[in-house]
């Protein structure tokens, strides 16, 4: 993965879930095999570690896969990559999804028809969040009235157990309208990141867009954000997630097209400038479907 548009050392945050290793049910032989798989993460931490500024944070949501009756160790793979690329291991983070989201599987339900020693196959309700960074963060590089712009409100800390190395959070349930046939992980898990590790105004990164869903989150907090996605056909459900699929002509005074060559990618682009924020939709052609300006919610 390239991000030669991307400027070196000029983004603040990373987040990203890459997609599943050959998953059955999501991405059935997507990679050639394990080490193409390991590949692709190993040029994303190389990249992401040249355009992430010194100190800052890539929160990973990654976990391990079963594919063919074989279980992968992604995670722990994937921590060798970073630390390998140079990156610092800062913390790993555990996602549990609800109980009542899997149902004993055929997997799972072996050692119940076979209730001997080594029959024990247990089905999975977590997924990982790692958290890499980059260098040391200098704390007096933010003015005091950003950091007073961007407090984390300590009640919802509290409430909500953010606090703990467990988050029990909801996952994202089949069949929902803009994340149907894709994997993508729920609003509360970007929305965390972007406000443990991030000031209002800076710039986030998601080199998986997948649906989305960061960028969506990152407009939401007053943050910029620029999103990579591959598979055009989700530029429907994208536009629509971060709220621009009611745009229809380019002569509103409030549009204006602009030109960007993205290589291969298809990446959306938010960028906050003062008091406006622009977001940017291109296409792998190049060619810009619209640039649209609104005011910013920050006061």
């Amino acid at each position: 993965m390239k991000m030669a548009e991307i400027k070196d050392s000029s983004i603040n945050l990373i987040v990203t879930s890459p997609p599943y290793f050959n998953a059955p049910f999501d991405y059935k032989d997507l990679f050639k095999n394990y080490d193409q798989y390991l590949g692709v993460i190993r040029n994303m931490a190389r990249e992401s570690f040249r355009v992430l500024q010194d100190g800052r944070i890539f929160a990973l949501n990654i976990d391990d896969m079963l594919v063919k009756g074989k279980k992968y160790p992604i995670t722990a793979d994937a921590i060798t990559i970073f630390l390998e690329e140079g990156f610092k291991y800062r913390d790993r983070i555990i996602w549990k999804k609800p109980e009542g989201y899997l149902r004993i599987s055929r997997r799972s339900g072996v050692i119940l028809q076979n209730p001997y020693p080594m029959y024990f196959y247990p089905d999975n309700l977590l997924e990982s969040i790692i958290i890499f960074q980059k260098g040391e963060f200098n704390y007096k590089s933010i003015s005091q009235s950003v950091r007073e712009e961007s407090k984390v409100d300590t009640t919802e800390i509290q409430k909500n157990k953010w606090f703990m190395t467990i988050w029990n959070m909801t996952n994202v349930l089949p069949g929902s309208d803009l994340e149907k046939n894709i994997a993508a992980y729920p609003e509360e898990l970007p929305y965390r990141i972007i406000k443990l590790f991030s000031y209002v105004g800076e710039t986030v990164l998601d080199p998986f867009l997948g649906s989305g869903t960061t960028m969506k989150i990152a407009r939401r907090l007053n943050r910029n954000s620029i999103g990579i996605e591959i598979i055009k056909d989700l530029e429907p459900t994208i536009r629509k997630k971060i709220g621009f699929d009611n745009v229809l002509s380019l002569d509103d005074d409030k549009l204006e097209i602009i030109y960007r060559k993205s290589g291969d990618k298809y990446g959306f682009v938010s960028k906050d400038r003062s008091d406006k924020i622009h977001t940017n939709i291109v296409s792998d052609s190049g060619k810009v479907r619209y640039k649209r300006v609104r005011k910013s919610n920050k006061k």
